[in-house]
């Protein structure tokens, strides 16, 4: 499909899913189905993870009871699960970027509906905890609203029914398989943002597919654009980790002729999680020697095909010995890019220096500047 036609067609609405698309529902998830199977002697490893995603309740359910060869039925385990998921509903996080999409649309009157494969009273249970999502929804569509679930068309047809318009002026965003294939049925143009890592050649149907809701460019689908970006990196919502320096994968300096201070991931399971992939900057801290400027990579660096998501610190300062053990803190105050894969060593350490450059610039911006004073950089 052309631009043209994809800027014709794409004016006037958007139809998001929920559940891992604007809210973080995988971690509470997990969490529970772990201390659930573990009392039938079975073992939550997120292997099942991709085949519930995206489905419908009923759906879900009965992949978990038949894989794990749970000795219940399929109403037994909702009766069962969906009292302790109600119980951690308001532990659900939003996903970084959602807040941020859901006021620029409000604030420039684009039309939005909800459309999730959760019934409707689920729907507006997790939204409630939420402030001010429901009223920025004109429409709210359930699975039990509708003959069929994604990956049917109904719910996306229904949706934009609901908002007066054809499914085709719509831009639909999701984060699963039958999410994706529901809004291509359904005549809209859709934009994939994967909740499962490693994901991503499984979203061929999609019309893009981002890293995360921050990477999200409305103008490419004919949208009000974000105005937010400033010198080429976005503002965060500021967060905060440290722990002594570890002996990384020994490629910082060896291969790549970049000195990494890598931190332990074990502390930081959370924030693995909720922080998507990708280059961001701010401010290193070590308590005998200053602070620094700093970037840093989370992710599985697709040219070294990482089996584990790390946290890949980068201080901006010639240092003359090594620091191991000496405790680091970090504040992280910006996003530059998504993680992406490269041909070469080559052009991945010349991106690695741009983002030096980056980072380096905008830290001297007062609005990045001012958290080189923060606390915790120096406890």
């Amino acid at each position: 499909m052309s631009m043209s036609n994809s800027l014709k067609k794409l004016s006037s609405c958007v139809l998001i899913d929920l559940d891992g698309t604007l809210i973080n529902t995988d971690g509470v998830v997990s969490d529970i189905l772990r201390k659930y199977l573990s009392k039938y002697g079975k073992q939550w490893d997120g292997r099942e993870a991709l085949k519930i995603v995206g489905k419908t309740p009923l759906e879900a359910a009965t992949t978990i009871v038949e894989d794990y060869g749970l000795p219940c039925g399929v109403d037994e385990f909702n009766s069962e699960f969906y009292p302790l998921f109600s119980a951690q509903m308001d532990k659900i996080k939003s996903l970084p970027g959602a807040n941020r999409l859901i006021k620029h649309l409000k604030g420039h009157g684009v039309p939005m509906a909800l459309a999730s494969n959760s019934s409707r009273a689920n729907i507006e249970s997790k939204i409630s905890y939420h402030q001010g999502w429901k009223e920025c929804f004109s429409v709210i569509v359930g699975s039990d609203e509708v003959s069929k679930g994604k990956p049917s068309p109904d719910i996306f047809i229904e949706a934009a029914r609901k908002l007066n318009k054809d499914p085709g002026e719509c831009l639909v965003i999701e984060d699963s398989v039958p999410g994706v294939l529901a809004g291509k049925a359904a005549g809209a143009i859709v934009v994939a943002v994967p909740s499962l890592p490693k994901q991503t050649h499984l979203y061929t149907s999609a019309d893009e597919v981002i890293n995360s809701l921050l990477d999200l460019k409305p103008e490419k689908w004919g949208l009000p654009p974000f105005q937010d970006w400033i010198e080429n990196t976005l503002p965060i919502d500021p967060w905060r980790i440290g722990g002594p320096v570890i002996k990384g994968f020994g490629r910082g300096s060896k291969v790549l002729g970049i000195p990494t201070a890598n931190l332990s991931t074990k502390d930081y399971a959370e924030e693995l999680v909720e922080h998507p992939s990708g280059v961001y900057f701010g401010w290193a801290g070590l308590a005998t020697r200053g602070i620094f400027k700093m970037v840093m990579s989370i992710g599985w660096n697709p040219y070294f095909n990482n089996t584990e998501k790390t946290i890949e610190p980068w201080l901006l300062h010639d240092f003359t010995e090594d620091f191991y053990g000496e405790e680091l803190r970090l504040i992280i105050v910006g996003y530059i890019r998504p993680e992406a894969n490269f041909p070469s060593l080559e052009s991945l350490v010349a991106k690695i220096h741009e983002d030096r450059e980056v980072a380096e610039k905008a830290l001297d911006l007062p609005s990045y500047a001012k958290f080189k004073d923060d606390p915790y950089l120096t406890k």
